[in-house]
């Protein structure tokens, strides 16, 4: 009885589960999340006051956005209440 096959396939079944495993987290799909980007830290163009990146100019902006994993926006809780996918109003 050769078990040859049977060691094999069993070899690259942990493999394919290795490098499923090993697959980095910025492969998933990102989404825009409105309100939830610390001061200094949105990402580009999010709007009136806020140029590009880095520029909001206090924390949760409802106006300035983050890329977050998608999938994860709304769930977000902030002092403010929870991320949103759609842009806020900037302050008058």
């Amino acid at each position: 009885m050769n078990k040859l096959p049977a060691v094999a396939f069993a070899a690259s079944v942990a493999t394919a589960l290795t490098l499923l495993g090993s697959v980095p987290a910025s492969a998933a799909p990102k989404e825009k999340c409105y309100g939830v980007a610390m001061k200094g830290q949105n990402d580009c163009a999010a709007g009136a006051g806020t140029t590009c990146a880095g520029t909001a100019k206090v924390d949760y902006q409802q106006y300035s956005w983050k890329l977050v994993p998608g999938g994860t926006c709304e769930t977000t809780k902030t002092p403010n209440g929870h991320g949103t996918l759609t842009q806020g109003p900037a302050p008058v």
